[in-house]
């Protein structure tokens, strides 16, 4: 009888596999542009600091935390899978992971049910009314990948995905809805649509030739920019409101000033014939706008208002 040789994994082979799934999930945060997370995260947590009136529980604060990544991860994923075809197409988004082959479609749908179990998971974690209505922000958010083939406005739709997070957030601290978040939730709302505009500027010649929809396309590039412009004012003028509302003390507001100069030097950035710098109005200066909006109404929250 010949004796049984137990086969074992190689060290190198097993530094090999640690390797190559380490670049996969590279490629994979790559894809679903895990910096952006910056646009909605802080104003999630503004809205569930202002709703403990200081720092939330640990359990509660890294539920949301988990909640949001796995949120944002299954909408990004499944945007990646169903816009495949025109990111093909696009020679903006021509290199991204799918197109290029460097994920699979397999491989991005796993990463999306696995994101998506993960949301409902932290959503009911936190209560039943955060796991009752997560169904619900799911088919929102994965909905808005299919918006730009019928309508314009699929940057207001976009910004109401990111503005349910806030109202997600405050329910997760006080389990029930109130109007202070449903405010903040509009400022988001509104803030997002304005500088998807700005953004979607990029893509007007490929919308027209694919048929796709936005505003740009629909009413020029000046009235467009009108529309974000107006958008982002409005955007500021509930913020104030929200202010109100939370009981919101003068830092929140010196903040707030801090804001409007952001809001006002993005626009600055770009014009209906120059759009060099939507990277910077884009990324750098909304990213101004949300986590300098969190600092300061931390600092008033935990220092000088309660």
């Amino acid at each position: 009888m010949e004796p049984v040789t137990e086969t074992r994994a190689s060290p190198d082979s097993l530094l090999i596999a640690h390797c190559s799934l380490l670049r996969k999930l590279r490629v994979m945060l790559g894809m679903i542009k895990v910096e952006h997370t910056v646009f909605a995260l802080p104003f999630a947590l503004t809205a569930a600091v202002v709703a403990a009136e200081g720092i939330p529980e640990w359990r509660v604060l890294g539920w949301i935390l988990v909640a949001m990544v796995g949120a944002r991860s299954a909408a990004m994923g499944f945007n990646r899978i169903a816009d495949l075809r025109y990111d093909a197409e696009n020679p903006r988004t021509a290199e991204r992971a799918l197109p290029r082959g460097l994920v699979s479609v397999a491989e991005a749908w796993a990463f999306v049910v696995v994101s998506a179990g993960v949301f409902v998971l932290a959503a009911g974690m936190l209560n039943r009314l955060a796991l009752a209505l997560s169904p619900v922000a799911l088919a929102l958010i994965l909905g808005y990948s299919y918006t730009k083939r019928f309508t314009s406005w699929s940057h207001l739709i976009l910004g109401l995905c990111l503005g349910i997070a806030p109202v997600g957030a405050w329910i997760a601290v006080r389990g029930a809805f109130a109007l202070a978040p449903i405010v903040l939730a509009a400022c988001v709302t509104l803030w997002t649509a304005g500088f998807d505009i700005i953004y979607s500027l990029q893509d007007l010649e490929f919308d027209r030739k694919a048929g796709l929809f936005s505003l740009p396309k629909a009413l020029g590039e000046a009235r467009a920019l009108l529309v974000s412009r107006l958008a982002h004012a409005a955007m500021f003028g509930l913020l104030v409101w929200f202010g109100v509302l939370a009981g919101m003390g003068a830092t929140f507001y010196i903040g707030l000033a801090l804001v409007a100069l952001f809001l006002i030097y993005e626009h600055s950035l770009v014009s209906p014939t120059d759009i060099s710098r939507v990277n910077t109005a884009f990324f750098t200066m909304n990213g101004f706008v949300s986590v300098g909006l969190f600092v300061f109404a931390v600092v008033d929250v935990l220092f000088w208002n309660h």
